[in-house]
Protein backbone atom coordinates (compact mmCIF):
# COMPACT_ATOMS: atom_id res chain seq x y z
CA UNK A 1 0.00 0.00 0.00
CA UNK A 2 1.44 3.75 -0.07
CA UNK A 3 2.07 5.94 1.93
CA UNK A 4 -1.54 7.63 1.87
CA UNK A 5 -3.64 4.59 2.75
CA UNK A 6 -4.40 3.69 -0.91
CA UNK A 7 -3.89 0.13 -2.83
CA UNK A 8 -0.84 0.21 -5.06
CA UNK A 9 -2.08 -0.71 -8.72
CA UNK A 10 -0.65 -3.98 -9.98
CA UNK A 11 2.22 -3.75 -11.99
CA UNK A 12 0.84 -4.44 -15.81
CA UNK A 13 -2.09 -1.56 -15.12
CA UNK A 14 0.55 0.51 -13.38
CA UNK A 15 2.61 0.45 -16.56
CA UNK A 16 -0.09 1.08 -18.60
CA UNK A 17 -1.50 3.62 -16.96
CA UNK A 18 2.55 5.52 -17.08
CA UNK A 19 2.28 5.04 -21.04
CA UNK A 20 -0.76 6.34 -21.20
CA UNK A 21 0.18 9.74 -19.04
CA UNK A 22 2.82 9.75 -20.80
CA UNK A 23 1.90 9.85 -24.37
CA UNK A 24 -0.96 12.96 -22.65
CA UNK A 25 -4.43 11.02 -23.18
CA UNK A 26 -6.98 9.22 -21.17
CA UNK A 27 -5.34 6.18 -20.06
CA UNK A 28 -6.71 3.25 -22.14
CA UNK A 29 -8.84 0.34 -20.33
CA UNK A 30 -10.21 -3.38 -22.26
CA UNK A 31 -13.47 -3.19 -23.15
CA UNK A 32 -14.88 -7.15 -23.21
CA UNK A 33 -17.14 -6.84 -26.61
CA UNK A 34 -20.75 -8.21 -26.16
CA UNK A 35 -21.87 -11.78 -27.50
CA UNK A 36 -24.95 -11.80 -30.28
CA UNK A 37 -25.24 -15.17 -31.68
CA UNK A 38 -26.63 -15.30 -35.20
CA UNK A 39 -26.88 -19.02 -35.76
CA UNK A 40 -30.93 -19.88 -34.98
CA UNK A 41 -31.86 -17.02 -37.02
CA UNK A 42 -29.83 -17.69 -39.39
CA UNK A 43 -31.00 -21.58 -39.22
CA UNK A 44 -34.55 -20.29 -38.91
CA UNK A 45 -34.32 -17.95 -42.41
CA UNK A 46 -32.08 -20.89 -44.57
CA UNK A 47 -35.32 -23.25 -43.34
CA UNK A 48 -37.85 -21.00 -44.57
CA UNK A 49 -36.34 -20.58 -48.01
CA UNK A 50 -35.72 -24.31 -48.41
CA UNK A 51 -39.69 -25.51 -47.59
CA UNK A 52 -40.49 -22.73 -50.38
CA UNK A 53 -38.60 -23.69 -52.57
CA UNK A 54 -39.77 -27.12 -51.69
CA UNK A 55 -43.46 -26.19 -51.97
CA UNK A 56 -42.64 -24.45 -55.52
CA UNK A 57 -40.87 -27.56 -56.73
CA UNK A 58 -43.86 -29.54 -55.81
CA UNK A 59 -46.18 -27.42 -57.69
CA UNK A 60 -44.40 -27.36 -60.69
CA UNK A 61 -43.68 -31.60 -60.63
CA UNK A 62 -48.05 -31.58 -60.33
CA UNK A 63 -48.88 -28.86 -62.88
CA UNK A 64 -46.63 -30.95 -65.02
CA UNK A 65 -48.03 -34.34 -64.53
CA UNK A 66 -51.63 -33.06 -64.78
CA UNK A 67 -50.84 -31.61 -68.39
CA UNK A 68 -48.93 -35.15 -69.38
CA UNK A 69 -51.96 -37.27 -68.34
CA UNK A 70 -54.58 -35.15 -69.87
CA UNK A 71 -52.33 -34.95 -73.12
CA UNK A 72 -52.51 -38.90 -72.74
CA UNK A 73 -55.73 -39.02 -72.33
CA UNK A 74 -56.75 -36.86 -75.48
CA UNK A 75 -54.41 -39.47 -77.46
CA UNK A 76 -56.32 -42.13 -76.13
CA UNK A 77 -59.75 -40.22 -76.98
CA UNK A 78 -58.55 -39.14 -80.32
CA UNK A 79 -56.80 -42.37 -81.43
CA UNK A 80 -60.31 -44.41 -80.37
CA UNK A 81 -62.59 -41.61 -82.40
CA UNK A 82 -59.74 -42.75 -85.64
CA UNK A 83 -60.12 -46.20 -85.07
CA UNK A 84 -64.17 -45.96 -84.67
CA UNK A 85 -64.71 -43.48 -87.30
CA UNK A 86 -62.02 -43.12 -89.48
CA UNK A 87 -62.28 -39.40 -90.24
CA UNK A 88 -61.58 -38.04 -93.86
CA UNK A 89 -61.84 -33.99 -95.19
CA UNK A 90 -64.65 -33.45 -97.52
CA UNK A 91 -63.29 -33.03 -101.29
CA UNK A 92 -63.83 -30.23 -103.53
CA UNK A 93 -63.26 -30.23 -107.42
CA UNK A 94 -63.94 -27.16 -109.47
CA UNK A 95 -65.91 -28.57 -112.55
CA UNK A 96 -66.43 -25.08 -114.72
CA UNK A 97 -65.70 -21.80 -114.47
CA UNK A 98 -67.14 -18.82 -117.34
CA UNK A 99 -66.73 -15.07 -117.42
CA UNK A 100 -70.34 -14.15 -118.68
CA UNK A 101 -68.98 -10.52 -118.41
CA UNK A 102 -65.62 -8.06 -118.57
CA UNK A 103 -65.15 -4.83 -119.07
CA UNK A 104 -61.88 -2.94 -117.95
CA UNK A 105 -61.97 1.21 -118.15
CA UNK A 106 -59.31 2.12 -120.28
CA UNK A 107 -58.16 5.01 -117.74
CA UNK A 108 -55.05 5.13 -116.94
CA UNK A 109 -54.73 6.57 -113.53
CA UNK A 110 -57.83 4.74 -111.96
CA UNK A 111 -59.14 2.06 -114.02
CA UNK A 112 -62.65 0.23 -113.32
CA UNK A 113 -63.28 -3.34 -113.31
CA UNK A 114 -66.75 -4.62 -114.09
CA UNK A 115 -67.42 -8.75 -114.55
CA UNK A 116 -69.34 -11.67 -113.42
CA UNK A 117 -67.99 -15.26 -113.72
CA UNK A 118 -69.79 -18.17 -113.00
CA UNK A 119 -68.22 -21.02 -110.89
CA UNK A 120 -69.56 -24.61 -110.43
CA UNK A 121 -68.23 -26.92 -107.58
CA UNK A 122 -68.60 -30.55 -106.55
CA UNK A 123 -67.95 -31.07 -102.98
CA UNK A 124 -68.19 -34.83 -101.21
CA UNK A 125 -68.00 -36.04 -98.04
CA UNK A 126 -66.37 -39.55 -98.13
CA UNK A 127 -66.93 -40.23 -93.86
CA UNK A 128 -69.18 -42.69 -93.64
CA UNK A 129 -70.79 -41.91 -90.47
CA UNK A 130 -69.55 -37.89 -89.98
CA UNK A 131 -71.86 -35.31 -91.02
CA UNK A 132 -70.39 -32.04 -91.78
CA UNK A 133 -72.44 -29.01 -91.10
CA UNK A 134 -71.07 -25.87 -93.24
CA UNK A 135 -71.95 -22.14 -92.72
CA UNK A 136 -72.09 -19.48 -95.22
CA UNK A 137 -69.41 -19.65 -98.03
CA UNK A 138 -67.85 -16.40 -98.86
CA UNK A 139 -66.61 -16.80 -102.28
CA UNK A 140 -63.35 -14.57 -103.47
CA UNK A 141 -61.38 -14.91 -107.29
CA UNK A 142 -58.20 -13.17 -108.24
CA UNK A 143 -56.09 -13.69 -110.28
CA UNK A 144 -53.13 -16.14 -110.46
CA UNK A 145 -50.07 -13.52 -111.77
CA UNK A 146 -50.61 -10.62 -109.34
CA UNK A 147 -53.59 -11.45 -107.32
CA UNK A 148 -55.58 -8.68 -108.83
CA UNK A 149 -59.20 -8.66 -107.21
CA UNK A 150 -61.91 -9.63 -109.27
CA UNK A 151 -65.03 -9.51 -107.28
CA UNK A 152 -66.45 -11.74 -104.57
CA UNK A 153 -69.55 -13.56 -103.58
CA UNK A 154 -71.83 -15.72 -101.12
CA UNK A 155 -73.21 -19.61 -101.24
CA UNK A 156 -75.88 -20.63 -98.68
CA UNK A 157 -74.70 -22.78 -95.88
CA UNK A 158 -75.97 -26.67 -96.24
CA UNK A 159 -75.71 -30.18 -94.26
CA UNK A 160 -73.28 -32.05 -95.90
CA UNK A 161 -74.63 -35.97 -95.24
CA UNK A 162 -72.27 -38.75 -95.25
CA UNK A 163 -71.28 -40.16 -98.38
CA UNK A 164 -72.86 -37.38 -100.09
CA UNK A 165 -72.06 -35.09 -103.50
CA UNK A 166 -73.41 -31.53 -103.40
CA UNK A 167 -73.26 -29.24 -106.51
CA UNK A 168 -72.19 -25.37 -105.49
CA UNK A 169 -72.78 -22.83 -108.02
CA UNK A 170 -71.70 -19.62 -107.32
CA UNK A 171 -71.33 -16.28 -108.97
CA UNK A 172 -68.48 -13.68 -108.47
CA UNK A 173 -69.06 -10.06 -109.58
CA UNK A 174 -67.50 -6.88 -109.03
CA UNK A 175 -68.76 -3.08 -110.50
CA UNK A 176 -66.89 -0.48 -110.98
CA UNK A 177 -64.03 -2.14 -108.85
CA UNK A 178 -60.81 0.25 -108.49
CA UNK A 179 -57.90 -1.85 -109.60
CA UNK A 180 -54.01 -1.01 -110.02
CA UNK A 181 -53.18 -0.01 -113.94
CA UNK A 182 -50.37 -1.72 -114.41
CA UNK A 183 -51.13 -5.21 -113.10
CA UNK A 184 -54.66 -4.93 -114.20
CA UNK A 185 -53.76 -4.63 -117.46
CA UNK A 186 -50.73 -7.43 -117.65
CA UNK A 187 -52.80 -10.27 -115.78
CA UNK A 188 -56.47 -9.72 -117.61
CA UNK A 189 -56.65 -10.01 -120.94
CA UNK A 190 -60.19 -8.96 -122.83
CA UNK A 191 -58.99 -11.02 -125.49
CA UNK A 192 -57.78 -14.51 -124.71
CA UNK A 193 -57.08 -17.57 -121.66
CA UNK A 194 -55.62 -15.65 -118.16
CA UNK A 195 -55.66 -18.02 -114.86
CA UNK A 196 -57.19 -17.05 -112.05
CA UNK A 197 -57.81 -18.32 -108.95
CA UNK A 198 -61.01 -19.14 -106.03
CA UNK A 199 -61.41 -18.82 -102.82
CA UNK A 200 -64.05 -20.18 -100.67
CA UNK A 201 -64.30 -18.91 -96.83
CA UNK A 202 -66.69 -20.68 -94.60
CA UNK A 203 -66.92 -22.52 -90.65
CA UNK A 204 -67.97 -26.18 -90.11
CA UNK A 205 -68.55 -28.47 -87.72
CA UNK A 206 -68.57 -32.20 -87.09
CA UNK A 207 -71.55 -33.84 -86.45
CA UNK A 208 -71.52 -37.61 -85.16
CA UNK A 209 -74.89 -39.02 -83.92
CA UNK A 210 -76.75 -36.61 -80.98
CA UNK A 211 -73.11 -35.24 -80.19
CA UNK A 212 -71.58 -31.28 -82.27
CA UNK A 213 -68.64 -30.17 -82.61
CA UNK A 214 -67.30 -26.86 -82.19
CA UNK A 215 -67.40 -25.11 -85.60
CA UNK A 216 -63.60 -23.79 -86.60
CA UNK A 217 -62.49 -22.27 -90.46
CA UNK A 218 -62.47 -23.66 -92.97
CA UNK A 219 -60.56 -22.41 -96.22
CA UNK A 220 -61.14 -24.25 -99.94
CA UNK A 221 -58.27 -22.78 -102.05
CA UNK A 222 -58.64 -23.88 -105.93
CA UNK A 223 -55.91 -22.64 -108.61
CA UNK A 224 -54.56 -23.17 -111.57
CA UNK A 225 -58.01 -22.05 -113.53
CA UNK A 226 -57.97 -20.78 -116.98
CA UNK A 227 -60.81 -18.60 -118.27
CA UNK A 228 -61.66 -16.77 -121.61
CA UNK A 229 -63.48 -13.33 -121.48
CA UNK A 230 -66.06 -13.49 -123.79
CA UNK A 231 -65.97 -12.34 -127.59
CA UNK A 232 -67.63 -8.56 -127.88
CA UNK A 233 -70.39 -8.86 -130.27
CA UNK A 234 -70.32 -8.09 -134.05
CA UNK A 235 -70.66 -4.97 -135.86
CA UNK A 236 -74.18 -4.28 -136.63
CA UNK A 237 -74.75 -5.56 -140.34
CA UNK A 238 -75.13 -2.45 -143.22
CA UNK A 239 -78.18 -2.17 -145.31
CA UNK A 240 -77.56 -1.88 -148.98
CA UNK A 241 -78.97 1.03 -150.57
CA UNK A 242 -81.90 0.46 -153.16
CA UNK A 243 -82.81 -3.13 -152.34
CA UNK A 244 -86.11 -3.46 -151.24
CA UNK A 245 -88.11 -6.83 -150.54
CA UNK A 246 -91.24 -7.72 -151.14
CA UNK A 247 -93.73 -9.47 -148.73
CA UNK A 248 -93.08 -12.87 -150.46
CA UNK A 249 -89.45 -12.34 -150.22
CA UNK A 250 -89.12 -10.86 -146.79
CA UNK A 251 -88.11 -13.53 -143.97
CA UNK A 252 -90.34 -15.15 -141.77
CA UNK A 253 -90.13 -14.03 -137.82
CA UNK A 254 -88.69 -17.45 -136.87
CA UNK A 255 -85.80 -17.03 -139.54
CA UNK A 256 -84.87 -13.95 -138.57
CA UNK A 257 -81.30 -13.16 -137.10
CA UNK A 258 -79.79 -10.52 -134.39
CA UNK A 259 -76.51 -9.73 -135.68
CA UNK A 260 -75.94 -7.33 -132.82
CA UNK A 261 -76.58 -10.00 -130.05
CA UNK A 262 -73.60 -11.32 -129.06
CA UNK A 263 -72.74 -14.74 -129.03
CA UNK A 264 -72.31 -16.91 -125.19
CA UNK A 265 -69.12 -16.82 -123.73
CA UNK A 266 -67.51 -20.32 -123.99
CA UNK A 267 -67.31 -22.40 -120.57
CA UNK A 268 -63.98 -23.61 -119.53
CA UNK A 269 -64.41 -27.30 -118.26
CA UNK A 270 -61.73 -28.12 -115.87
CA UNK A 271 -61.35 -30.34 -113.29
CA UNK A 272 -59.34 -28.86 -110.40
CA UNK A 273 -59.24 -30.63 -107.03
CA UNK A 274 -59.20 -28.11 -104.59
CA UNK A 275 -56.85 -27.62 -101.32
CA UNK A 276 -59.13 -27.85 -97.79
CA UNK A 277 -57.20 -25.88 -95.33
CA UNK A 278 -58.17 -25.37 -91.50
CA UNK A 279 -57.65 -22.21 -90.05
CA UNK A 280 -57.52 -21.92 -86.74
CA UNK A 281 -57.34 -18.45 -85.27
CA UNK A 282 -55.18 -17.63 -81.60
CA UNK A 283 -56.04 -14.61 -80.49
CA UNK A 284 -55.30 -11.83 -83.65
CA UNK A 285 -53.68 -14.05 -86.14
CA UNK A 286 -55.21 -16.72 -88.04
CA UNK A 287 -53.30 -19.96 -89.12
Amino acid sequence: MSSNGKPNPPPAAAAAAAAGNGAGGPPKMYQRPIYRPQAPAAKRRRGGRSSCRFSCCCCFFYAVLVVLLLAFVAAVAGGAFYLLYRPHRPAFTLSVARVDKLSLSSSATAPALTDSIDVTLTAKNPNKKLVYLYDDFAVTAATAANAVPLGEGSVPGFVHDAGNITVIKATVSASALGVDPTTAATDIKKSGEFTITLDLETKAGVKVGGLKTKKIGVLVHCEGIKVAAPAPPPPPAKKKGGVKLSVADAPSPAASVDDTTPSPPPATTVARVCQVRIRVKIWKWTF
